[in-house]
């Protein structure tokens, strides 16, 4: 079976700054990988050139075998390319319900028609109740986004995201803005999605890493320089000098 992701020679260049060099990765179903790096390294340009919101100077994506270098970012969702964002992107006047019912009438191609009764489709109400479900959030489905605490609301990233069929989800910084004390439920919603998808995870968060991450992909620079589990990015010396320093010696000590 091919990997579902693959980023081949990717590079991007804006003005006369390379922001991205030769980067090369795969991902194949099942995947739960961290990409980390120092402020500046080129993370979310990386992500914004596998999402299609900009297009590589050189190299090309595939997913599943099939180049996807050219397509649009509707395109790549479609094929199952999911991504969520460092803040929220919500309805904040909109329901729990209606922000999920949404997303899933977008991934049905659904006819426009008024969302109150959309969101009562027995097709999108056994839907979108089974994802709130899923991730503890069906006792919220009538309050308003607004209503919501933070973390709830990064948590209703993760339902959108879902909403939309994902094959790979790409999670950018899933905890950025949230308490640290209610980092767990974050990672306990991210441990629960369903096993098949691959997810690459942007995150500082280093405890929240290493609890996630089954591979870390290091970034400094714009260039790949770490590719491994976890135990090795701690011991591996490059990495250690470019990011993570003291976190390592603490772990190594620990």
């Amino acid at each position: 079976m091919s990997d579902l992701l693959e980023a081949r020679h990717i590079s991007f260049s804006f003005g006369g700054l390379q922001v991205t060099r030769d980067v090369s990765f795969k991902l194949a179903a099942g995947d739960r990988v961290a990409l980390i790096g120092p402020n500046g390294a080129g993370k979310t340009t990386l992500v914004n050139l596998i999402t299609g919101d900009i297009a590589p100077s050189e190299g090309r994506f595939f997913m599943s075998g099939e180049d996807i270098t050219a397509c649009s970012i509707p395109q790549r969702v479609r094929r199952g390319l999911v991504r969520s964002f460092q803040t929220t992107r919500l309805f904040a006047n909109l329901t729990v319900a209606d922000n999920v019912a949404l997303a899933i009438m977008q991934r049905r191609g659904l006819t426009r028609r008024l969302l109150s009764r959309a969101t009562d489709l027995p097709e999108v109400k056994a839907e979108w109740s089974e994802i709130l479900g899923h991730l503890g959030l069906l006792g919220l489905a009538s309050r308003k986004i607004v209503e919501l605490a933070y973390g709830q609301q990064r948590l209703m990233e993760l339902a959108i995201g879902l909403a939309l069929r994902p094959k790979v989800l790409l999670l950018d910084e899933p905890a950025a803005g949230v308490p640290h004390d209610e980092t767990p439920r974050i990672l306990e919603a991210i441990n629960r999605l369903p096993p098949d998808i691959a997810v690459l995870m942007i995150e500082h968060d280093m405890d929240l890493v290493f609890k996630f991450a089954r591979r870390v992909m290091v970034l400094a620079a714009g260039r790949l320089i770490f590719e491994g589990s976890a135990a090795q990015v701690t011991a591996d010396h490059e990495v250690r000098r470019a990011y993570l320093g003291s976190y390592a010696d603490a772990r190594r000590t620990a």
